[in-house]
Parts: structure tokens; sequence; C-alpha cells
């Protein structure tokens, strides 16, 4: 029971506790809407994000164009929904990405101490020491962009965080009691790891991954600002900052796609903090 019905009872506990959150429910709510607005945008956008409209260069949001128009004439609110939509996938597959790798090392650190944790967490030190926005620049910049590299290499980046928290829950997990009784009857380490102590891990795990998400949204931004994002061109939020800066003259431009971040930004940290909270055993209770 310790190892199946405490994760199914913490996760009631945590819904529970979430529920009482007016801000966070708040919050998940307008991320859904934004979630369903990035996957309907081919839908919602009333102009191909791409087509410039060259009667319609820079001007201001008006009736035809809500948002306005970029330098070349293209519809600033499909730019912002599709821009949306990329940021949230980027988000979304890096995230993944990064949880796969950090809950599988984290796993075997936690799990099997001595030379493996070692190597590991050295593994780990070694990747935080290098500053990982500088690492982007500098890895992005001997490859040729696309989304999928840039997925990926966000992902690739961002693991460490994931490993040593799921390495301390294995650490705290393995001398349970069920876990020695487990290995006293004969149960595989397999069976051990994923099956008793991995649900156990990972509802501390929840905790960490809006973080990650935010912070992924936000790096993609930084990069396309910069130019070594996506491929120019492409409808991102971060390419929209840029415009804006260069173009002081048409402030709807920075400050869409100011908005659009700040918002998205603000509201998954308001879930990742009530998240947080929903877990914290001294809250839980209360």
């Amino acid at each position: 029971m310790a190892a199946g019905g405490a994760p199914r009872g913490e996760l009631r506990q945590f819904w529970r506790t979430f529920s009482r959150n007016q801000l966070a429910m708040v919050g998940g709510a307008v991320v859904t809407v934004l979630v369903l607005m990035a996957v309907l945008a081919p839908l919602l956008a009333p102009w191909d994000p791409n087509r410039p409209d060259t009667k319609k260069i820079l001007t201001p949001p008006s009736s035809k164009h809500w948002l306005g128009t970029d330098p070349l004439g293209r519809d600033v609110l499909s730019r912002v929904l599709y821009g949306a939509r990329v940021s949230l996938s980027v988000g979304f597959v890096s995230v993944g990405i990064a949880a796969l790798i950090g809950v599988l090392l984290g796993t075997a650190a936690g799990y099997h101490g001595g030379m493996v944790d070692n190597v590991i967490m050295r593994l780990v030190d070694l990747m935080l020491v290098f500053p990982r926005f500088f690492l982007l620049l500098a890895v992005l910049a001997f490859l040729k962009p696309s989304i999928w590299t840039i997925m990926t290499v966000i992902g690739l980046t961002g693991w460490m965080g994931v490993a040593r928290l799921v390495r301390a829950e294995f650490l705290r997990g393995r001398n349970f009691e069920y876990v020695q009784a487990a290995r006293a009857l004969g149960v595989s380490n397999k069976v051990i790891m994923f099956r008793h102590l991995l649900p156990n891990a990972m509802v501390a795990t929840m905790t960490f991954l809006p973080f990650i998400l935010s912070g992924s949204v936000m790096t993609l931004t930084a990069l396309d600002f910069l130019g070594f994002g996506l491929p120019p061109g492409s409808a991102s939020l971060g390419e929209l900052l840029k415009q804006g800066k260069a173009n002081i003259q048409a402030p709807w431009l920075g400050i869409s796609g100011f908005f659009t971040v700040a918002i998205m930004l603000s509201l998954l940290i308001f879930m990742g903090e009530a998240v947080r909270d929903a877990f914290d055993p001294r809250k839980t209770f209360q």
C-alpha cells in the first residue's frame, strides 16, 4: 500500500489544496485558453502570418488589423497567435526532453549511489559550470536554425535540476521499510525503482516542471530577440519584440509582444507556485 496508495492519495490531496488557490485556478483557466488559442491558431488567425499586406505597412490597430501590422505589412495578431503556438510547443517539448533525461539520471544516481552517483553528479556539476544561455548561443551558432533543433538543445541543457531533485527523492526513499521488504523478497531493482520509488519521486518533481516550462519560453524569446532562434521571418514573440525595438514609432509592436510574453510567464509562475504550495506538507493540513 505504501508504494501504490501513497501517490494517489497525495495527488487527491494536491488537487484539494490546489483548487483552494483562486489565483492558480484562474491562471490555469487562462493558460488553458491560451493553449487552445495556440493550437487553433490556423483557425483563429484572421490573416496568414507570413503574407504581407503591402497597403498596410506599419499601420496602427484598426478594424482590419486588430493589433496593427509590422514593417513588412504582416498582421500582428496572427503573428502573436502563431508565436504563442511556437513558444508553447518549444516549451512543452523541451520540458519533456529535460524531464526524461533528468528522471532517468536522477533515478540511477539516487538508487544505486556509489560510483554511479558520483559520475552522474559530476556530470551535473560540469553542466552547471557553464552559463546555460551562453552555452545555448554557442551551440546554436554552429547548427542550422530550426524549431526541432531549438527544442532539442533547450531540453538537453535543462535537465540538471530535475536530476538533482529526483536523486534526492530516491536517496530519501530507498531506505523506506517497504523498499527494504521488497529487496528481501527478491523484487528486482528495476521494479523497485520504476514501480515503487519513481511514483513517489514524481509527486515532488511535478512542482518543478512549470518553472522549467516558463524558463524554456523565456529562453526561446530571448534567442529570437538576439537572432539566434528560429529562422528569419518565422512568427515568434522574440522577433516581434525585436521589431518593436527597431521601430519605436510603432509602439503596438513592442506592446503586443511584451504583454503576450508577460501574461504567459506570469500565469505559468503563478501555477508553479500553487503546485509547489499544494505539495508542501506544512500547508496541506492547515
